[in-house]
């Protein structure tokens, strides 16, 4: 990653928006090399990714995708249940997708990369990924719609984004990992989430190591 972007990210403040690259609509794989090439990958790069890769990840996750708000993934109802939070060396970050920005979730420039790992029960490549895409879930977003039975969307849903994020990383060139074993409570003390927001899923996303 460039150091001008570096700073841009270590620079960034608490509640001020940095605005990210606009994410590319045309690439140069299909969707069929990219589901046919997929793999969970978990040896990793030290090399940080490039903001206009993270900028690619977090749109596919859940980026708008046309003028009326709708996003990148499927969502019950449109109740866009799922919040995403951004993890690598220059902090923690959660993505807006009004704007397609991210904003700094504590004040520290910590690297809480290793505190994710040691949370999903010391699985160390969690911690060599240069980033880690984290999905939450609001669920009364969709439970007041749906009741009991919005639960399940949610977790639809978040099958949906999470296999966007896979085939945008195949796409990039890079490898990915689904993660869900992890301590929910950890978890949500490192990414310092509101009460209402659980933790669903970790993606650790960087270049593959060489077999």
């Amino acid at each position: 990653m460039p150091a001008s972007e570096l700073v841009q990210l270590r620079r960034a403040r608490v509640g001020e928006p940095l605005a990210l690259p606009d994410p590319r609509r045309h690439g140069t794989m299909s969707v069929e090399e990219a589901i046919s090439r997929r793999r969970s990958v978990r040896d990793f790069s030290a090399e940080p990714l490039d903001l206009a890769s993270i900028s690619q990840l977090l749109w596919a996750a859940q980026g708008i995708t046309s003028p009326d708000g709708l996003r990148a993934a499927p969502s019950a109802g449109a109740c866009f249940p799922l919040e995403v939070y951004l993890v690598c060396a220059e902090g923690l970050f959660r993505y807006l997708p009004e704007g397609h920005a991210v904003v700094r979730v504590i004040g520290s420039t910590a690297d809480v990369r290793r505190s994710l790992a040691a949370a999903a029960y010391d699985q160390a490549f969690v911690a060599d990924a240069p980033v880690s895409l984290v999905f939450t879930a609001a669920y009364q977003r969709t439970a007041a719609r749906y009741g009991e039975r919005g639960i399940r969307y949610v977790h639809i849903d978040v099958g949906h984004a999470a296999e966007n994020v896979h085939l945008q990383a195949e796409a990039l060139g890079l490898g990915s990992v689904p993660v869900g074993a992890f301590d929910d409570e950890v978890v949500a003390r490192v990414l310092c989430l509101p009460p209402d927001q659980a933790p669903l899923y970790i993606i650790p996303v960087g270049r593959p190591l060489p077999h």
